[in-house]
């Protein structure tokens, strides 16, 4: 799985949003600005989480974009759904290497594989929500159930992956 530029913003638009619930609404300029996004992805990540239920907008002078749900009730998965469309791409279906082959049709060994595959990272998602990345890297570990990397032994690369 590739987690991409779209779901990645659309997850950082969302938790800026879940940091700032007391404040009122915000404008995409402002989020864009303070998350050091780039302006045109923020409006359209905006406008797709907004189609899909995740947050609301108001006009006006003092309008912008808000969650439309508690924290707690906004699965990353949401976000992703929202921002991307999908949360795992199976590429039998949408680029298939040959239309009978990847036919529903066709009996395919592979598939299944794939298929669970989704359903693994579709059910990950929805169990973490936005009020669970509300807490630090090492409180989210735990949520999450990865041990906590001690900072002078972890390797070069992503955090998250390392494993003590």
């Amino acid at each position: 799985m590739r987690i991409t530029t779209w779901a990645e913003y659309g997850v950082i638009c969302a938790l800026h949003l879940a940091k700032r619930t007391e404040l009122g609404p915000v404008n995409g300029r402002e989020i864009a600005r303070i998350e050091r996004l780039p302006g045109d992805y923020v409006e359209q990540i905006l406008l797709r989480l907004r189609r899909a239920g995740v947050i609301t907008s108001t006009r006006g002078a003092r309008g912008g974009y808000v969650l439309a749900r508690p924290a707690a009730e906004v699965s990353i998965r949401d976000v992703i759904h929202a921002s991307e469309l999908e949360t795992f791409d199976l590429h039998c279906v949408s680029h298939p290497v040959e239309e009978d082959r990847c036919s529903a049709s066709h009996n395919c060994s592979i598939r299944p594989v794939w298929v669970m595959l989704q359903q693994k990272i579709d059910d990950v998602l929805q169990s973490v929500t936005l009020a669970d990345l509300l807490h630090d890297e090492s409180t989210v570990r735990r949520r999450v159930g990865l041990p906590n990397v001690d900072p002078a032994r972890a390797k070069p690369g992503l955090p998250i992956l390392e494993t003590v």
